[in-house]
């Protein structure tokens, strides 16, 4: 019980010292923000150059808080108009289902699984608690020794031993029974079993009693990344994070982005997507080489979830038959879109905005692209553009385009993970999915857009029967003609969607609106 008094009595003098400015939230967000936080909502109140005094009065939350309502949870919530399939019995389930599986009730499921580890015995001491299968886990006042990493060299990633016996622990009662019983899930990317297996009771408490050779005092989350060169595989990283966010939601600093972030390996991170991080801190990145050969406290730390656990978000995640459209999913595009400062820009026409995202790559590229894109551009209700986004395009510039499309079509692919951030009326075509059928689908399903793919195999043709790994037959190993009138017949499916959408319709309404405006 102590500890929750420690981590509260914390908590509150953290959220007393966080106002509006400290932190990066889509105004669309604040209602939930100041629900969570009534001090802020109170020096909003307060303040007479604070804009968002009605938001302050709107009772909102986000999903996972114990007393909230589903009436008054995140506005965008799952829908299940299709048949589950004998998952469940009832359409209830279903739901409870799927927000348990792939929206914030994933969230709540991980605060519930919190347990303690390292309890305080007073408001100094170290702490540590982490959820099931220590999958996310934060802790205070913990010492990490980074003196074996010395000699090591550079090269250093996905290691078990970064850490030794003894190299990380804090001053606290230490409950090593339910840490080892915890510490099932052992592979690098599903857990930190590997990092905490070697946790243990310090002699005394390591910020107080000089423990350490240097400590830091802004929260730092610890990351573990996936393929930095994959935007499918990276971004599980960027979403895993911004759940925690959410999961270590007890104080209002949580949305900061006046952190750390430090990547748990020796190379030097970097990526087409790197400017992401700054959806999430102000700060440089840090890798392991900045701790090399010392003892490091760090005041607040946190564990993210990872990209690749075991039933996770969203490599990995087994979704119920039925239902679409994750609040979670929709929420972190919302929170990419405001750090980039992504807007949608107001349309000239009332024409369909078609991009066709075109590979730069050796397989799965459109063998007769050229002849389809000059069918697309004969289409009189389109606005058609084709992008390839590679290092020469700033990925903020991509991020421009595709939150400013309607239909965005391309073949299985990583650049297809750039229907997160599509509008809401929006719909993907992913013109063939290589026999991996459900990787895409289900990501425009939690994203909640429409999704269509290449169905009638007789009017496309493989180049051949791929080169595969190993030498065998693979279907992403390959390139592919398609039959033109039937790529315009789908792209017109999505197209005639997104014409139908009340959101479409509403927005195209508004531009002209302003564009008279602005005439006058």
């Amino acid at each position: 019980m102590f500890v929750i008094l420690c981590l509260v009595l914390l908590n509150l003098r953290a959220t007393n010292s966080i106002n509006l400015k400290d932190l990066n939230v889509p105004a669309e967000h604040l209602p939930y923000v100041f629900n969570a936080y009534p001090n802020i909502a109170k020096s909003c109140a307060e303040d007479p150059q604070c804009p968002y005094k009605a938001l302050a009065e709107m009772k909102a939350c986000w999903g996972y808080e114990p007393t909230c309502e589903r009436s008054n949870s995140y506005h965008v919530r799952p829908r299940c108009p299709g048949d589950h399939r004998g998952w469940v019995k009832t359409k209830e389930a279903q739901y409870e289902t799927f927000f348990t599986q792939a929206d914030f009730g994933y969230i709540k499921e991980q605060i519930s699984e919190l347990m303690v580890m390292c309890e305080p015995s007073y408001p100094h001491d170290s702490s540590l608690e982490c959820s099931k299968y220590l999958r996310f886990c934060r802790g205070r006042n913990l010492m990490l020794n980074f003196t074996g990493l010395i000699g090591r060299g550079d090269n250093l990633r996905y290691k078990s031993d970064i850490l030794g016996p003894g190299q990380i622990g804090g001053y606290c009662k230490f409950y090593s029974d339910r840490l080892k019983k915890e510490a099932e899930h052992f592979s690098q990317l599903q857990s930190w079993a590997s990092e905490l297996q070697h946790f243990v009771r310090t002699p005394s408490r390591p910020v107080d009693d000089g423990l350490c050779d240097l400590t830091i005092d802004k929260p730092t989350y610890i990351m573990k990344l996936d393929a930095t060169v994959n935007m499918y595989h990276h971004f599980c990283d960027f979403f895993n994070l911004y759940a925690s966010l959410h999961v270590n939601s007890t104080h209002a600093s949580t949305f900061s982005r006046d952190n750390h972030i430090l990547v748990w390996e020796t190379f030097t991170y970097g990526s087409a997507f790197q400017d992401t991080f700054k959806s999430f801190t102000v700060n440089p990145i840090w890798d392991l080489k900045k701790f090399r050969g010392k003892v490091v406290c760090f005041k607040n730390v946190v564990f993210p979830l990872l990209p690749r656990m075991i039933f996770g978000l969203y490599y990995n995640t087994p979704l119920i038959y039925g239902c679409e459209r994750s609040g979670l999913f929709h929420a972190f595009s919302k929170h990419i879109l405001h750090s980039f400062n992504i807007r949608p820009q107001i349309r000239e026409n009332d024409k369909v905005r078609v991009t066709l995202l075109s590979r730069g790559t050796t397989y799965r590229t459109i063998l007769n692209e050229k002849e389809i894109v000059e069918a697309l551009l004969k289409v009189k209700g389109y606005h058609v553009q084709r992008v390839v986004y590679d290092r020469s395009v700033p990925f903020a510039e991509q991020l421009e385009i595709t939150h400013n499309t309607d239909v965005f079509i391309g073949m299985h692919g990583a650049g297809l993970t750039h229907l997160l951030f599509l509008p809401d009326w929006a719909a993907a075509f992913e013109v063939y999915n290589c026999e991996d059928p459900n990787c895409y689908a289900d990501l425009a399903r939690l994203r909640g857009l429409k999704y269509v793919t290449w169905r009638d195999k007789t009017k496309l043709v493989q180049q051949d029967q791929g080169h595969g790994p190993g030498g065998g037959s693979h279907a992403k190993f390959t390139n592919y003609s398609f039959d033109v009138d039937e790529f315009l017949r789908l792209v017109e499916e999505c197209a005639a969607y997104v014409r139908e959408r009340r959101d479409f319709k509403n927005f195209v309404e508004a531009s002209a609106e302003k564009r008279r405006h602005e005439e006058l």
